[in-house]
């Protein structure tokens, strides 16, 4: 899973994987013809030097208002390793969520005055993607309180904390000023995020009660240890302290022994005076908050909320897909996916019918590593042992290969408990900070090792590390694509990748090709509690009960499951459309052109773009296999 970004425009990237905040993504992007003041023309055909200088017109202008929007966001600016605005947070407020909203309808004014019949085939699409991107994100801002700003998968109250260790580096004395300067804006910060619960709570717009005691722990967290308490350091502390000892060792460092302490000390202000207060006055909103919640869970309780979803599924898919046609599809692979586990039931000689056999995978303890340091360290490094090995086979399967680098990494201490199975966080913009595999080992109950070389693939190679570095390297398309989204494409990816190694020999063990399946099954399952929740009403309990008696998952995957569905309306349903458009595409490529067919060319078709919605990915493979006839 992985952290992601808007498609378009990223003026406030708040990371993920899968299991983190996204703005929406465009949905099905038809090439259209207009003049310059957008109205239907005759084809003509325009010459060489014309075609040129429209195009360089409008990828300048791509360039232009992606820098813009950058600019206007110091958090997406630290995200690209970038060193401006250092030490600042994004703007919260509502004005300044109408002055972004003000921005992007000029933006797409301005892209009218390109003429889109001068532009060259890769310029074209890249406005067909950008003039999407930027009508929804218009139409979406009728929908911009229908959130929860604070969940136990994503928000402020872990988000700051995530971006100060994870991409704040300091490698100066001005980064280490700018990370302090940081903790002070955190007061601030949070009384924004106060004012934007307040606004969704007069919309009726209030968490599930579920929600508050993960987020109130979260928080809690956030000011355990010194300075806050007695102990050890604090997250934070401990993070801004290692951090300085590194810069104190480098060679010919820059900090002094009293810079140094003059730095802890007033990180050690910011913290008691700023970190601290403002923790502790959303935790005192939160509890009160809490007080007004319910145990609905769908987004149908809230105003227009089954229109809210219908388009959530639109943008989520990037296809038409209904709410009850997706239900009817996960219910279809839920059936085929049961039947492909039991030949493998069979084949290790299990006796017993195929709830028997899941409830074998799930409790017995041969599948699972000791829940200490020891059993997590010994996860991690065969984790990461697999990727290797799959590294070694990509030339099977790849023409290209990303150049950043990979490691794997658990999820850190204060977050575990809420954050998700496992996601994946892409390499700074210089790629001189490596993609990050995260996988959540705190209860190693809901990791079985059955399960560790799906998930490797998926959040590593050949999938988000391969599919997004990837992206994030190329040469031909403006940046807004290269940091774009479309979750279909990026999570069908995903999830293809996890399938993809079995077709060169891996998952020669048949428990971990029974895990590959359990993680397509657990998808699968998603399609239909994801809809089950926000358009049939379903209870967070009923959601549980599906999983638990589907999948051969722990309960407590269940659980986390269904309360990311509560937060994160449609989001889960792009896994499984996403890989069955893959799949589709590459089994009608394969048909056309029998032995002509080359996976390794298949697969650069499909990422060489980067994200794409699912249609234009069909309209290029389409043209690829067209091109080999």
């Amino acid at each position: 899973m992985h952290k992601l970004l808007s498609v378009a425009l990223i003026s406030a990237a708040v990371l993920t994987a899968c299991d983190q905040e996204q703005a929406p993504s465009s949905n099905n992007v038809k090439p259209s013809l207009t003049t310059e003041q957008g109205s239907p023309t005759k084809a003509t055909t325009p010459s060489t030097a014309e075609i040129a200088a429209e195009s360089k017109k409008a990828n300048d202008f791509y360039e232009r208002i992606f820098e813009e929007s950058v600019a206007r966001s110091p958090e997406f600016l630290t995200y690209l390793g970038r060193k401006e605005r250092l030490g600042e947070w994004n703007d919260l407020s509502d004005e300044n969520m109408l002055r972004e909203h003000e921005i992007t309808k000029q933006n797409l004014v301005d892209l009218g005055n390109i003429d889109r019949a001068k532009l060259d085939p890769a310029t074209a699409l890249s406005y067909d993607l950008l003039k999407q991107s930027l009508e929804n994100q218009i139409e979406d801002f009728q929908w911009r309180y229908y959130n929860y700003p604070v969940n136990q998968m994503f928000g402020r109250h872990s988000g700051v904390v995530s971006l100060l260790i994870n991409q704040h580096r300091i490698g100066s004395v001005t980064d280490a000023e700018a990370y302090v300067s940081r903790l002070n804006g955190v007061s601030a910060l949070f009384d924004q995020l106060i004012a934007g619960i307040e606004a969704r709570t007069a919309a009726n717009i209030v968490p599930p009660k579920f929600v508050f005691p993960h987020v109130i722990r979260d928080s809690q967290n956030i000011i355990k240890g010194a300075p806050f308490t007695e102990g050890e350091p604090s997250t934070l502390l401990a993070d801004f302290t290692g951090k300085l000892n590194k810069l104190a060792d480098k060679e010919d460092s820059e900090l002094s022994t009293d810079k140094k302490a003059e730095l802890l000390s007033a990180a050690t202000d910011a913290l008691n005076n700023s970190v601290k207060p403002a923790y502790e006055k959303l935790i005192a909103h939160l509890t009160e908050l809490e007080t007004k919640a319910t145990t609905d869970d769908g987004v149908w309780k809230w105003k227009n909320g089954n229109a809210f979803f219908n388009n959530a599924l639109k943008r989520t898919t990037t296809t038409d897909l209904t709410a009850d046609e997706i239900h009817e599809i996960g219910l279809s692979e839920v059936k085929r996916i049961h039947n492909e586990m039991r030949v493998i039931k069979s084949k290790v000689g299990f006796e017993g019918d195929l709830t028997a056999f899941m409830q074998y995978m799930r409790d017995d303890d041969q599948f699972y590593y000791s829940n200490d340091s020891q059993g997590k360290a010994k996860y991690l490094k065969e984790a990461t042992e697999l990727i290797d090995t799959m590294k070694s086979r990509l030339d099977e399967l790849f023409i290209t290969k990303p150049k950043a680098d990979l490691k794997v990494k658990a999820v850190e201490a204060f977050r575990e408990q809420s954050a998700g199975k496992a996601f994946y966080q892409q390499p700074s913009e210089d790629g001189s900070r490596p993609g990050l595999y995260y996988a959540n080992l705190y209860d190693m109950k809901a990791m079985p090792t059955y399960q560790m070389e799906a998930l490797a693939y998926h959040e590593g190679v050949p999938g988000h590390h391969m599919q997004l570095a990837i992206q994030q390297e190329l040469k031909s398309i403006p940046k807004f694509r290269k940091f774009g989204r479309y979750t279909a494409y990026t999570e069908g990816w995903g999830l293809y990748s996890e399938f993809l190694p079995k077709e060169v020999g891996m998952y020669s063990d048949p428990y971990s090709d029974f895990g590959r399946l359990a993680m397509e099954l657990w998808r699968a399952c998603r399609l239909v509690v994801d809809t089950g929740i926000h358009a049939k009403k379903w209870t967070r309990e009923e959601g549980i009960k599906y999983y638990t008696d589907n999948t051969p998952n722990a309960v407590s995957d269940a659980v986390k499951m269904v309360e990311r569905h509560v937060v994160m309306p449609s989001q889960a349903t792009a896994y499984k459309i996403g890989m069955l458009k893959i799949l589709e595409l590459r089994e009608k490529a394969r048909a056309e052109l029998g032995d002509a067919f080359d996976i390794r060319g298949f697969h650069d078709e499909v990422l060489k773009y980067g994200a794409l919605p699912l249609n234009v990915v069909e309209a290029k493979v389409d043209a690829w296999v067209a091109s080999k006839k």
